[in-house]
């Protein structure tokens, strides 16, 4: 009797482990497009770029482009109802479809801005001055 249930013990098992799973993914384009992205000190490529992630949470982004302000932010990626207990292990698990769980962040970028030459010596003078006191 034990010899026949351990087959079908098994079969049920390896069908639970080859059911369905959530695909996580995110998405960053910027204005204009090109700009190298990094994400919390990683380089993830030029943007539109789509990387897998694995937690929710805070996200450190940075993004930079010759000729444009780099920008230095934080942005959260809030988990889904069903990524709480119980409905995570019902999805994860028992639920036999494949859930792609995607989101997508846009950046605008701003065109650097250069100092004047006058700027730059109204400021080199200042400095001057600091010195010699």
């Amino acid at each position: 009797m034990h010899r026949r249930l351990i087959p079908v013990l098994l079969t049920v098992a390896c069908g639970f482990l080859a059911t369905g799973c959530v695909e996580r993914t995110l998405t960053i384009r910027t204005e204009p497009a090109g700009a190298m992205v990094t994400l919390n000190d990683e380089q993830v490529g030029l943007s539109p770029v789509t990387v897998p992630f694995e937690w929710y949470g805070d996200y450190g982004v940075r993004i930079t482009k010759a000729g444009y302000e780099t920008l230095d932010t934080h942005r959260k990626l809030k988990a889904p109802w069903y990524d709480y207990p119980p409905f995570d292990f019902l999805i994860q698990i028992a639920d036999p479809t494949r859930v792609v769980d995607a989101y997508e962040w846009t950046f605008a970028l701003a065109p650097k801005e250069y100092p004047t030459r006058e700027e730059l010596i109204e400021k080199a003078n200042a400095l001057r001055s600091q010195v010699k006191q």
